[in-house]
């Protein structure tokens, strides 16, 4: 291949640019939050709103878990419907080919997904005890690879466990073999919040200039630097050639101290001094929607924003120092580096402050036809108005909170798949049912 098509196949569209793009991870390692979780239904809604958002994939659950199948299948019918039009939906499974032929199986129609396996000598020691070495590790990924082509995925990622502790030899020689047997991007997973941004930097890079593989980054907070980790090993990529993929939670949720967060990796990318004037953000990103995202998840999970949160967090605007409220007043970018209207904030709210009729698992035809109408939505008849209460009943024992706007909405348009969202069948679980 001459250097001219070299550089074309690692570019995009043929424009020698390369890109950052953003892969949510909310709805599979978002859920995984000790004590914390979401139910389908919330997380369909989750990625409807991805979708508005402009993110290029989501990584939207577990193909292989059998509570997950109508989820998953249903959410792939919305794509069919154009209902989520944008964001690609992708599945996680292990690095094992019988999963990969699992996952085809349970869920026919999907098209993407990332495997994934522990590189480290920490985690083949310690969770293998010494039954793999590297070189059976890099033999199982291969083995999956090549199944999951033979069965028709179109496109395909591979996740290194615990790359941060991995040795650079290890990892491109893990890349190079992922690449050769069809993987698209190798994802870094720092699966401690072990890294730093200047070891990210270096080590992303050498990686990219190696392979020529694309690399997504995903980076966990236990040292709070995983936007910091992520906005670095972007641009790691990025000057060693290749595309970049940011792995991110809305509002950070994840395992022990969370992921790098969505809204605040967009803003990192978007106003720091790292890419002023530089062309790399993903053009489809629609930061209006990050408010109404991030508001929407913090209801679901049951965690509220917190107050310093950038962007989204109460405080984010908020000046009272003497100081900085004269400066503020005077000119926004005296103290204000972004204005609250790009993420869609400042649309005045209505808040019900005398009586409100909610909708739960117990509720009758009259207060249901009373939060309908509301929302300007008409019934052709009341057999259908009494199927549609059914399935919000049925949505809010599985949420156990009051319903809101876009999960009555989306009851209402699409009740055929919201009951398949909304069926869980354990009759069917038995010896041979997969975890």
């Amino acid at each position: 291949m001459s250097e001219q098509a070299k550089d074309l196949t690692l570019s995009d569209n043929g424009a020698g640019r390369k890109r950052i793009y953003f892969m949510d991870v909310t709805n599979r390692d978002g859920v995984q939050t000790s004590r914390l979780g979401l139910a389908k239904l919330e997380k369909t809604i989750i990625n409807m709103l991805l979708d508005e958002m402009g993110i290029w994939q989501s990584e939207f659950g577990f193909p292989t878990t059998r509570h997950e199948k109508n989820y998953l299948s249903a959410n792939l019918e919305l794509v069919e419907l154009g209902a989520i039009h944008h964001t690609r939906l992708s599945g996680w499974v292990r690095a094992i080919s019988k999963d990969v032929e699992l996952a085809r199986e349970m869920v026919p129609k999907l098209k993407y997904i990332n495997i994934s396996i522990s590189t480290s000598q920490q985690m083949i020691n310690g969770k293998w005890s010494g039954r793999y070495d590297f070189d059976h590790v890099v033999s199982l990924m291969c083995e999956a690879l090549v199944k999951a082509k033979e069965l028709g995925f179109e496109s395909l990622g591979v996740n290194s466990e615990d790359a941060s502790r991995t040795s650079d030899e290890h990892l491109i020689e893990f890349a190079r073999a992922a690449k050769e047997h069809g993987a698209e991007r190798l994802r870094y997973c720092d699966t401690l919040g072990y890294n730093d941004p200047f070891t990210v930097y270096d080590r992303i890079r050498l990686i990219a200039e190696e392979t020529g593989i694309d690399m997504e980054m995903h980076f966990h907070n236990d040292l709070g630097m995983a936007v910091g980790c992520s906005v670095a090993g972007a641009k790691g990529a990025l000057d060693g050639g290749v595309n970049a993929y940011i792995n991110t939670t809305i509002n950070g949720m994840g395992e022990r101290a969370g992921n790098a967060d969505l809204v605040s990796t967009i803003l990192a990318i978007k106003k720091s001094s790292l890419y002023e004037d530089e062309d790399v953000m993903d053009d489809s990103i629609n930061l209006m929607a990050a408010w109404k995202t991030a508001k929407y998840a913090a209801y679901a999970f049951g965690v509220p924003i917190a107050v310093n949160q950038p962007g989204v967090g109460n405080n984010a605007f908020a000046h009272e120092s003497g100081i900085h409220a004269d400066g503020a007043l005077k000119s926004r970018r005296n103290y204000e580096l972004y204005d609250y209207e790009e993420l869609g904030r400042g649309e005045p709210e209505i808040i019900e402050t005398g009586r409100n009729i909610t909708i739960g698992e117990y509720s009758g035809i009259k207060g249901f036809r009373n939060v309908y109408e509301k929302l300007e939505v008409e019934f052709q008849s009341e057999v259908e108005a009494r199927d549609i209460l059914d399935l919000v009943r049925y949505a809010n024992v599985t949420t156990q909170k009051p319903l809101v706007e876009d999960e009555l909405l989306f009851i209402a348009r699409y009740p055929d798949l919201a009951r398949k969202i909304l069926t869980l069948d354990p009759a069917q679980v038995g010896s041979k049912s997969m975890t």
